[in-house]
This record gives C-alpha cells, structure tokens and sequence, in this order.
C-alpha cells in the first residue's frame, strides 16, 4: 500500500496553523447566502480558468466566465471544451462530496470527464496503455512515470491509503497533497493527469469537510507561478518520494490561499452593499451589477439600470420595486424624475 514519505516540518506546521485560523474566521463570518451563492461561483470559474490555464488553455477569464455561464465564443472548440469539462467536472465533485470514502471508479471517472470528447473514447476514464513522459519546452525529458503494467496497482494502492485509518489521522491538506504528487507520479493517463490530480485533491478536501463551501480555489496559486508548481512536484526524488518540499510548498499554496479568501470575505462583510442587506435574500446577478454601480454612482434611475444590464422597461421596474419592499432601496421623486439611493434607516 501506498506509504508517504515525509518529515513535519516547522514550516508545514506554521502554514496549517494559518490555514486554521484563516478557515476558522471565514466560517465565523456572517455571509448572506446571495453572497455565498456569488462566491461559490467565482470560485468555480477561478478553478476552472487557472486548472485549465496551467495546461496551456490560451482562453482569459472573462472568456472562461462567457463559457461556464453557457455562452458561446469565436474561439477553438478544443478550447472551449475544455473549459465546459472542467467545469462540469468540478460540479460533480460537489455531488459526490457526501462520501468520505474513495473509490478507484472516481479517479478514472474524473479524468474521462476531463478529456471528453478530445481524446479518443479509449482513453478517457481508461488507463494508459504505453509509456508516457513529462517533457519540458525544450522537448528534454525530465521525468519517467512507472511501466504501463503498474498503473493499476499503484492506483489501487492510493485508493487503499486515502481509506486508511492512518490517512484519516492526517490533517486534510496533508492528505490532499499527498495524493495529488502520487497521481502525477503515477500519470495514470494518456492525458488530463494534471488536472486530475487537482480535482483529485479538491475532492478529497470536499470529502473531509475542508471545502469552505466551495468558495476556496487553490489553482490560482499554482498558475500564477507554473514553474514553482512543475519545480515543486519535480524536486521529489523518485527514489526516496520524500515529499516535504512538496507539501511545504502545497500547505504554503493552501496558507496564502485561505489568507486570500479572509480578507475577501472580511471585505464583504464591510461592503456597504451587504449591509444593505440585513436580510437573508437571494439576489440575480443584474441586481447585484445594480447595487455594485449604486455604491459608487449613489443613485439609479429606471433608465441606468436598462442601460447597465439590458433588461426590459417592466424587468427593471419588477426588480427595482423587489428591492423597494425588501428595504435595500428608497425611490426618490416622482413619475418619470424617479430614482433610487440605498436605503437608509
């Protein structure tokens, strides 16, 4: 069975004691569930755009944002698919979330959602059946996963230690880093190991109740710097698989990450706009584009807020009048003068 390698460090236990105390602070935070709602979807579109960005998907973030919201883009459906891949597969990591255990099917079943419909129907969900090498720009080999007859094994091998008790003892990030270095070394896969290896780790995160309802994105942190990532992962010596670098670097990602997400939060629980909203509402996404452009504009007419969205005359008024009864806004004036400010008490 799979058995990692590693020393507690000084600088791991300071980086969990971080992410404690950051994770801790964001759930003790009041967050209306319109805001929850925003968050967890930035994050699915960060996840998404960073994971796939790492890969070499040329598409920006507001493109992945068009995409995973159900748009349609001049770009390559190769691309495109991608973005709608991982996406779809991030959502069915919050479905299956409810088991604490894994199961080897989930691993194959997140890389065949991954590379649907760009790889051949043989080599999605299904193992590799040749060798593979991880090749750096100037085409060197710099790292030889084991033999192609291994491959099952050793995935069964970590499926068995992410069940154990010993796993379960770990700290959830310590565990979620460990089994996404042991995916890549595997490379299970023709293709899509990276980013199976990501979902694998969010999952497990999800899995042992480490998901911060679902507002946390640590992918953003590996594409921000891909040659720390790669270095990180390759500094592993595959003989020993002593993994303390890795997981300092992995729990430091988590750390700077979480911090990241507190302060965001505690930014939004100062927002005026959602001390606006004492009470626990669900807001559409035009409303909030509203209530952002009203913070800084201080008043909106019926007119404005067309303009700003591209509503009917009679979807504003619904959604403004919404906003009257709920006491976030106070029209002002009369007839067509009309306008509306926050409201104050």
């Amino acid at each position: 069975m799979f058995k990692p390698n590693y020393q507690l460090t000084n600088a791991i236990i300071n980086h969990i004691a971080k992410i404690t105390e950051a994770r801790e602070a964001v759930l003790r935070s009041p967050i209306l569930p319109s805001v929850e709602a925003k968050l967890r979807h930035e994050a699915l579109i960060s996840r998404t755009y960073h994971s796939t960005s790492i890969e070499g998907n040329p598409l920006t973030p507001p493109q992945v944002k068009a995409i995973v919201e159900g748009g349609k883009l001049t770009a390559r459906p190769k691309d495109q698919k991608e973005i709608v891949n991982y996406a779809r597969t991030l959502r069915y990591l919050e479905k299956i979330s409810g088991s604490r255990l894994m199961k080897e099917g989930v691993i194959r079943k997140l890389q065949g959602m991954i590379t649907k419909a760009i790889l051949p129907p043989n080599q999605c969900g299904r193992y590799r059946d040749r060798m593979v090498y991880v090749v750096n720009s100037f085409g060197q080999t710099v790292f030889t996963p084991p033999a192609v007859r291994a491959v099952p094994g050793l995935v069964g091998d970590l499926v068995k230690w992410l069940n154990s008790a010993a796993a379960f003892e770990l700290h959830s990030v310590l565990a979620a880093g460990m089994a996404h270095y042991e995916l890549v070394r595997i490379h299970p896969f023709i293709d899509g190991n990276g980013r199976a290896a990501r979902a694998l780790a969010t999952l497990i995160l999800y899995q042992r109740g480490f998901d911060i309802k679902h507002f946390f994105a640590l992918d953003d942190y590996y594409n921000e710097n891909r040659d720390a990532y790669y270095t990180a992962l390759q500094y592993v010596d595959p003989e020993k698989r002593d993994l303390t670098q890795w997981l300092e670097y992995f729990t430091e990602g988590v750390a700077v990450q979480m911090e990241k997400l507190k302060a965001k939060v505690d930014s939004l629980a100062r927002d005026p706009i959602v001390q606006k909203l004492k009470k626990r509402i669900i807001l559409k996404e035009r409303q909030w584009k509203l209530l952002e452009f009203l913070k800084e504009a201080g008043r909106a007419t019926n007119l404005a807020y067309r303009k700003l969205t591209g509503i009917t005359r009679e979807t504003a008024k619904r959604d403004l009048s919404f906003l009257v009864k709920q006491g976030v806004l106070r029209p002002n004036g009369k007839g067509r003068s009309v306008y509306y400010t926050f409201f104050t008490s």
